[in-house]
């Protein structure tokens, strides 16, 4: 099974890109962020064209996450129970017998930040929200862009970025805390010693300068861990015209 996360910042302009990466990567399963669509908006027509069938949870201009895949699908979850949130950022459902849980977690701005507490809420709310799909589902994936780099080898400057937004103290305890539920950062335990990123900003030319962090992250419970066969990062889709800031990783898994 092929399960692949990817922030396209914006389905309206990376739809081409979408389309084109599936036609040469076909996956199980792609788990989108930053839609920036609202929920009728969602191109559905132009996905199923592609073979593959989608759920949704739409927001204009911002936010928005969609699971696209092929196979059974059942249980869907728009939006983390028992938390008001006008901000679309949660979507879950088994796929084929695993349980994708597909986030785009708040960026939170600075640490100083009024959005830094919305970041600190939602975490604890994911965090409740998480444990109980462990408690009730063996195979879970929790996937997407968590705004965190959850430790210095993930960042391309670790003094710069020290006690800065996505590298704080807090985030990456938040991050340690969604592992300690019985989750496996799946990327690092495949390659444990590994420099790799999954976003870079636009500006400054950082991407052609190699300078990025590791902020989109495969998380895996253990039913699932020993069977790892790859976890990669096509960094070749940053490069394309027009790219979204962040790269595809994908999971693949026995």
């Amino acid at each position: 099974m092929k399960i692949t996360s990817w922030n396209v910042n914006s389905l309206n302009v990376r739809l081409p890109h979408v389309l084109q990466w599936l036609e040469s990567h076909p996956v199980d399963v792609l788990a989108l962020q930053e839609l920036k669509l609202d929920q009728e908006k969602f191109p559905i027509n132009d996905i199923e064209a592609a073979g593959y069938q989608a759920v949704w949870f739409g927001q204009k201009t911002y936010n928005g996450v969609a699971l696209i895949y092929k196979g059974e699908i059942a249980d869907i979850i728009r939006g983390i129970p028992n938390y008001a949130d006008e901000q679309r950022r949660m979507i879950a459902a088994t796929i084929n017998g695993v349980r994708v849980i597909n986030v785009y977690c708040v960026n939170g701005e600075s640490l100083d930040s009024p959005k830094f507490l919305y970041k600190q809420e939602w975490f604890d709310a994911l965090q409740t929200f998480v444990a109980s799909q462990i408690q009730q589902y063996e195979k879970v994936v929790l996937l997407g862009d968590f705004n965190i780099a959850p430790a210095d080898i993930d960042v391309y400057d670790a003094e710069k970025w020290r006690n800065q937004i996505l590298c704080s103290a807090d985030e990456r305890q938040w991050f340690e805390q969604l592992l300690a539920l019985g989750l496996t950062d799946s990327f690092r335990y495949k390659r444990p010693v590994d420099v790799q990123y999954t976003w870079w900003d636009y500006r400054m030319n950082m991407f052609k300068r190699k300078l990025g962090l590791r902020i989109d992250h495969v998380l895996i419970s253990d039913a699932l861990k020993d069977g790892i066969i790859e976890v990669s990062v096509d960094e070749n889709a940053r490069s394309w015209e027009r790219p979204s800031d962040h790269a595809p990783i994908t999971l693949e898994v026995a």
